[in-house]
């Protein structure tokens, strides 16, 4: 049986972390980290992680600035909030919530958040900057699943690592990632030819496909450690992952859960971009 990585306590030491961090900057430098966040319309989900990034900002001591703009906001008016944020010196870190409505293009938004407070490292150049291995934000999600990774003790280096998922935001920077930690990295998607044979190599699996229960037990080697990324909602209401977990478990050396794994990670790894952020903005690092 699988020794169950568990996402929110690793994210809580993770926010216990920077909240002594951040409490030294403001000590020692009179500096408190300040994240804005931009919301257009009243998506319920949405609305959710909004909340739960203010009560993150609130609970690490870092300032929290809310934009709740209308739906039919325009995509010009989106663009002058944002160009208000790059420079606001009160602002670190600037962060739209997506997605955006449909009249508004996601890229253009994302293009024109200044580099330098891109929290959720969307930005072209901060995605460059990942690929050669000299970056200051990760992308929260990727980032988030190292730390789990970490947790389990489990060292990366000329482990083979498969990523099931190519997506810009998970799949593509979290190989970079295991890449940059010497992992031998094989990234999977719809095309790929026998996904069972690929995923049965892995000693570290990760699932970011936004598929239910596709990965099954029998297509993970003994042993393995299996991050399960996907978050899908059943139409029995029920939450479940992009692995199958009762058949997985049994494989499995570390396994997270769905939900409780990877979920938490995130809003804690924006925490740490937001106060990276807040350092090289005042060029403390």
């Amino acid at each position: 049986m699988s020794n169950i990585i568990d996402g929110k306590a690793v994210s809580q030491s993770v926010k216990d972390r920077i909240k002594v961090e951040a409490a030294q900057l403001k000590e020692k430098y009179g500096v408190t980290a300040g994240l804005a966040v931009i919301i257009v319309g009243d998506d319920p989900a949405s609305r959710i992680y909004v909340n739960n990034k203010k009560k993150a900002c609130e609970y690490v001591g870092f300032d929290s600035y809310e934009y709740a703009l209308p739906e039919e906001t325009t995509e010009s008016e989106l663009l002058e909030l944002i160009s208000k944020l790059n420079n606001d010196d009160r602002i670190d870190g600037i962060l739209c919530q997506l997605p955006l409505p449909k009249h508004i293009d996601e890229n253009v938004i994302i293009n024109n958040i200044s580099p330098y407070k891109d929290v959720d490292a969307f930005h072209p150049v901060n995605v460059g900057k990942i690929m050669i291995g000299d970056y200051n934000f990760l992308p929260c999600t990727p980032a988030g699943v190292m730390e789990l990774i970490a947790s389990t003790g489990v060292d990366i280096k000329g482990k083979e690592c498969v990523v099931v998922g190519r997506s810009n935001i998970v799949g593509k920077p979290m190989s970079m990632l295991l890449l940059h930690k010497s992992g031998t990295v094989t990234i999977c998607h719809s095309k790929t030819k026998d996904l069972k044979a690929e995923c049965k190599r892995a000693d570290i699996l990760i699932a970011a496909v936004g598929v239910p229960n596709l990965i099954k037990g029998d297509m993970i080697k003994e042993g393995a450690v299996v991050i399960d990324v996907g978050m899908n909602r059943l139409d029995n209401g029920k939450l479940c992952g992009d692995v199958e977990f009762e058949s997985a478990s049994k494989v499995a050396s570390y396994i997270t859960p769905v939900p409780g794994g990877v979920g938490p990670m995130t809003i804690a790894m924006l925490m740490q971009n937001t106060l990276t952020a807040a350092k090289v903005n005042r060029n403390l690092i």
